[in-house]
Order: structure tokens, then sequence, then C-alpha cells
């Protein structure tokens, strides 16, 4: 029964002191300043498991489709770029701000993870429901599965992209830069001089 009493005593007093701890503002929760090793490992590991637990049933389409790379990657380039970084771009003003820092999606060790289907799965679940206090927002809010997926499928064929590659990949063409393709086809002649016979 002693043991039992002191048990919950101490779990009390470790509560407690938690508490005004918390309570008193010292803990400082800027983001240029580090987590103890022991603090980001803790938190690293519950943000690891909670994802693979969360996304673990989670049917996985066939990312090896072009349309779909192709799709995913205006996306990309207007809401991941600024800070999981493109070809050719080391750092961002995103990028070097946050804490903990963003993975850079253009390494081939980074995406490796992210090239199993558990792998898959997880990146898809963090882009759709976002990473609580790391600046990863929850995507699902504003975009459909598909293209999600799609921005996944590109993710993972990044660490192979040149910069002109890049760019082909993430060029949106809305309506009226197709009209003006179309247009302007239209009005060459044969031999490209704009003339017509």
């Amino acid at each position: 029964m002693k043991f039992l009493l002191g048990a919950l005593f101490t779990v009390f007093v470790a509560i407690v002191g938690m508490f005004a701890v918390v309570s008193s503002g010292i803990v400082n929760v800027g983001a240029d300043q580090e987590h103890s090793p022991m603090m980001y490992s803790f938190l690293e590991t519950a943000r690891n498991r909670s994802i693979a637990n969360a996304s673990k049933d989670i049917i996985v389409p066939d990312l090896e489709q072009v349309d779909m790379i192709s799709t995913g990657g205006a996306d990309y380039k207007d809401m991941c770029a600024g800070c999981h970084l493109s070809p050719g771009v080391e750092s961002t003003d995103f990028s070097a701000s946050l804490y903990p820092k963003p993975p850079n999606f253009t390494k081939t060790d980074v995406i490796e993870r992210y090239q199993t289907k558990a792998g898959a799965q997880q990146g898809f679940w963090a882009i759709k429901h976002g990473i609580m206090a790391s600046g990863m927002p929850a995507w699902g809010a504003s975009h459909d599965d598909d293209r999600m997926w799609a921005m996944v499928a590109f993710i993972r064929s990044l660490p192979d992209l040149n910069e002109n590659q890049y760019t082909m990949l993430t060029t949106r063409l809305d309506d009226d830069m197709l009209d003006m393709s179309f247009d302007g086809d239209m009005n060459m002649s044969d031999d490209g001089s704009g003339m017509q016979h």
C-alpha cells in the first residue's frame, strides 16, 4: 500500500512540476532555438510513429503513371518548393527559417523512404493532414485526394530531375496561356514568318 501511495505521490509531484514549468513561461518556444537532443528525439519518434499508425490503411494508387507525376509538379512548385526546395535551389527564406528543418526533397537519400508503400502512405497523410507545430499545412482542407497523390508521385521523382525538367513539369498552363499559344500557331505560316500565304 505504501508503495502505491508513494508512486501516486511521485506522479502527482511530476505533473504539478511540469504544470509549474509550463505556466512560468520559461520554456522557450522560439523556432530559432534547437531542442535538446533528447527532446528532439522524443518529438521525432512521436511524429513518425503517429503518422505511420494513422496512414497504415491508406490505399496507394499507381504512382508510376507519367500523367500523375506531371500533374503534381505545378502544385509542388506553388505549395511545397518554398520549404522542400527544387533542383538547383539549396535554400529559401522559408527553408532556412523553419525549425525543425523541412526535408529537402531534391535529395535521393531523403526520398528513398517515400519509394516504399508505407512511405507513400505516410507522405500522402502528411500532405493531407499536415503536422502540428512544424509549419506543414493540412492541404486536405483545400485539395482533393487525386491532387495530393499527384504531389506524392512528383516528389518521388524529384531527385532525378534537372532544373530544365523541373521547370517544364511545374509550369502551370492556364486557359489564357493555351489560348495565346493556339492563336500564335494559327498566325504562323509554314516558314514561321508569321505571314499567311
